[in-house]
Order: C-alpha cells, then sequence, then structure tokens
C-alpha cells in the first residue's frame, strides 16, 4: 500500500460521482428498443422478378434513403438494416403514427435543382419548390412550416430539372488532389441545360432531395454536351455521399411492403419487469455468494460490482445505448465475467496465504498472477463481441449487435472494476488492518 492507492481512490469516486449524476440526470434518458417499448417493424422486399439481380449497392442505397425518411420522423434510434439479397428491415420504437411512417417510407424521393439566383442556401435547409408542392420528410423536422429569416412564408423556388434528367454521377479527384463530382445528363435534357447555364452564369443552381438543400453550387459557365462537374471544398467521403445521392435521387429498386407488425407497448412493459426482476435476482445471489464465501474481501468485490452496475448503465445513457431484452443479456453475462475476475485474485490469494505468505504478499502476488487469466479471457470475449458485430451488420441479425455492444462495454468496464477498483479497496483496507487480520483467516474466506 502506498500513496498511489489513495490517488486511485480519488479518481474511482470521482468517476462513481459523474456516474451516478448521469444516471439520475433527466437529460440522458435510456433509450428503449422495439422489443421493450413498442413500436412498428416493416419489412421491405425489393419488387422485381426474382430472375433480376439485385446489386448489393442497389439494396445499400435503398437503405440510406429510407434511413434518411425514417430519421426525419424523430423515432429514437430507429433500425434499418439490409436482410439477405433483396429484403430491408425496418424497426421504429414507440411510433405513434403507423400510417404515417408506412407511407413516407414508400414515397419516392424527389431530387430537383432549383433557381437560387445570386443566394446561396445551405446545406439541410428545407425549401419550397415549384415540383414538389406537397408536404415532405424535411417540413416533419421543422414542424410543418418552412420560413424565411424574418418569419414570413419562404419564396418557392423554380425547378430548372429533376433527377429523371440525370443519366450518372460519381466522385472524382483532380490532378491536385481536390475532390468534385462529375455527371452526364439524359439526352433529351441536355440542350435545356445548357441554354439554362449560359444565361445565368454567376449564380447558383441548388440540389435539393425532398425539399432538403443537400448543395448549393455556384455556375461558373456554360455546361454543354450534357456533361459536367461540380466543384467545392469536399472531402473524399463528401464527393461520394453528393455522387451517391445524385445517382440515386429515387430509390435504386422498387420496394414493397412484405409485412408489418405492431408490436404492443403491453408486451414491452411485461418484457421490461421480467427482465429487471431477472437481473436483481441475479445480481443479488452473486452478490451473497461473494460476501459468504469470501468474506471481507468479498465484501469489498461487492461494492467494486455495485459500481461496475452503476458505470455500466451511465454509459448505457450517455452513449446511448439501445436496450434490448438481447441487450440486457449481454450486461447480466459480463457481470458474471466481472465477478469471475475477483473470484481469479481471491482464490490466489487463498493459494498464498496457505502457503505462508503474509497478507501484503498474498495480495501483490493475487492480483499480479490472475492479471494474465482475466487479460486473455477478456480478450477472447472482446474478439467474440466484434465477430458478433460485424455478423449483425453483414447479416442483418440485429439483435446480435445490442447483445455484443454491451457485452463488450461489460468486459471493459468490468476490467477496470477487477483491476484497479477492486484492488485499490483490497489494498487500502486489508493492507491497513494487514496486523489485525493476522491469524483471523476466516475474514479473508481461508
Amino acid at each position: 500500500m502506498d500513496n498511489r492507492d489513495y490517488y486511485w481512490l480519488l479518481i474511482i469516486v470521482v468517476i462513481m460521482a459523474v456516474a451516478g449524476w448521469i444516471v439520475q440526470s433527466p437529460n440522458f434518458p435510456i433509450v428503449r428498443g422495439l422489443d421493450l417499448q413498442g413500436g412498428l417493424q416493416v419489412l421491405l422486399e425489393a419488387y422485381i422478378p426474382p430472375s433480376e439481380a439485385v446489386t448489393a449497392e442497389q439494396m445499400d442505397t435503398a437503405r440510406q434513403i429510407i434511413d434518411q425518411r425514417v430519421n426525419a420522423l424523430g423515432v429514437a434510434e430507429p433500425l434499418v438494416v439490409t436482410e439477405g439479397e433483396r429484403r430491408i428491415l425496418i424497426e421504429l420504437p414507440g411510433i405513434e403514427n403507423p400510417d404515417e411512417a408506412v407511407a413516407l417510407i414508400q414515397e419516392t424521393a424527389l431530387l430537383e435543382f432549383i433557381d437560387t439566383g445570386s443566394n446561396p442556401l445551405p446545406e439541410g435547409m428545407c425549401v419550397r419548390t415549384s415540383t414538389n408542392i406537397g408536404p415532405s420528410r424535411c417540413e416533419l423536422t421543422t414542424g410543418g412550416a418552412i420560413t424565411d429569416t424574418i418569419n414570413n412564408p419562404a419564396p418557392t423556388y423554380e425547378t430548372v430539372l429533376t433527377g429523371a434528367a440525370l443519366r450518372e454521377a460519381h466522385a472524382q479527384s483532380s490532378q491536385f488532389g481536390e475532390q468534385y463530382v462529375s455527371f452526364a445528363l439524359q439526352p433529351d435534357a441536355t440542350q435545356l441545360f445548357a441554354d439554362y447555364t449560359s444565361s445565368h452564369i454567376g449564380q447558383f443552381l441548388t440540389i435539393v432531395m425532398d425539399k432538403q438543400v443537400i448543395s448549393s453550387p455556384r455556375i461558373n459557365s456554360e455546361i454543354a454536351g450534357g456533361s459536367g462537374s461540380i466543384t467545392g471544398q469536399f472531402t473524399l467521403e463528401e464527393a461520394r455521399k453528393l455522387a451517391l445521392q445524385l445517382r440515386f435521387g429515387s430509390l435504386p429498386v422498387p420496394l414493397r411492403i412484405e409485412s408489418t407488425r405492431q408490436v404492443g407497448a403491453t408486451l414491452g412493459e411485461l418484457s421490461i419487469s421480467s427482465s429487471i426482476r431477472a437481473g436483481i435476482i441475479g445480481l443479488a445471489v452473486v452478490l451473497l455468494f461473494m460476501l459468504v464465501y469470501y468474506r471481507l474481501p468479498g465484501f469489498l468485490a461487492d461494492i467494486a460490482l455495485l459500481g461496475y452496475a452503476l458505470l455500466n448503465i451511465a454509459v448505457y445513457m450517455l452513449v446511448p445505448i439501445t436496450l434490448t431484452l438481447p441487450a440486457i443479456t449481454g450486461f447480466l453475462i459480463s457481470a458474471g465475467m466481472a465477478v469471475d475476475a475477483n473470484i481469479l485474485v481471491f482464490e490466489r490469494m487463498k493459494e498464498e496465504l496457505r502457503k505462508g505468505s503474509s497478507l501484503r504478499e498474498a495480495i501483490g502476488a493475487g492480483f499480479d498472477r490472475a492479471w494474465t487469466s482475466i487479460r486473455d479471457s477478456n480478450i477472447a470475449t472482446l474478439v467474440i463481441s466484434f465477430i458478433l458485430l460485424i455478423f449483425g451488420r453483414s447479416f442483418g441479425a440485429s439483435t446480435v449487435q445490442g447483445f455484443a455492444y454491451t457485452l463488450a462495454i461489460g468486459v471493459l468496464i468490468s476490467m477496470f472494476t477487477a483491476v484497479f477498483v477492486t484492488r485499490t479497496f483490497v489494498r487500502i483496507v486489508l493492507g491497513r488492518a494487514a496486523n489485525k487480520l493476522t491469524g483471523k483467516k476466516w475474514l479473508l474466506g481461508v
């Protein structure tokens, strides 16, 4: 025992205090998944003959477009993943208007090139256009009203071309390393675009998707021949994203709703109460076992385990992590691993005490010799968690991801609590009372 133990004790107290503040703060609510709070589950399938091929790029692009639409509904942690080669699964927890959600998912996105004169528009801004006069997902995020800077009805911008006029678009790099987007028009739109750009040099031709601005480039010269480029301060990722939006202004493949399922709140509440009850019972049994079997060290480990649970909940609320039944299972399994690390340490301590070592020597040897076993087992679990995450993303097994996230977080926190928290408590409490505990090995579980 030395001064470093007290420094670590101070750090631990500060971390636990911050975690406690996060847990009790209303600014960090726990995000519940579909199975815990109910909602809407929609399965979409590519509506083309089975003999026609659907590329992975087409399905991923459709997933991204749909993801943007459902995010406009204001749903907390919506899930949009591809399942297999021709399906997309959508989960909307806590959705209040299923009909509106389904209609928004099915609609065809409208890409437009609009004339904004000498005014560039900021990315993400909602506008009115002469072609797209109905409500869109963009207006859902602004309460349904589009206004200008002085809270008056915003002007309606004239649509020059729609996405139907585009033939292709690609992200490219210049010889100086600058990123830009090249595009080509359909033959019937070439002359119209050439006439427009020649008479509007120096003005801005803004690109909008579902009335939301995605880029506002300046016309620097006449664009004849049906091909041109969009330049700007693009990163490679931004250029690729813009090219993707231009290329697939609407869904790249037609999708139909294969099935919809409304998950009731009653099922969610039942799942929550059952999970909480199981978690409390399991944690209480573990705490009791540690106290009875290891006595004083077990009591210190119980305090560290309660801190472990507090830290996990704080991380779930801060990130946030969407809690589902599999995610809760991952937390409970990681709690068992946190206890396992303490058991390895205490068993090593007991072996040293049986050999005749002093208590201080047994404490040092217990943590030093158990560390390799703790490290290797936790690394193996983290590798498995990583594999599960990759599996969930690649094959649409979304429930696996929640389990893998909470398991990995729990393992990392358990390493902190076992190696630093428990060790600090044991070194301070048992180290200071080493002389008094001589001859009282039953208090140490020996």
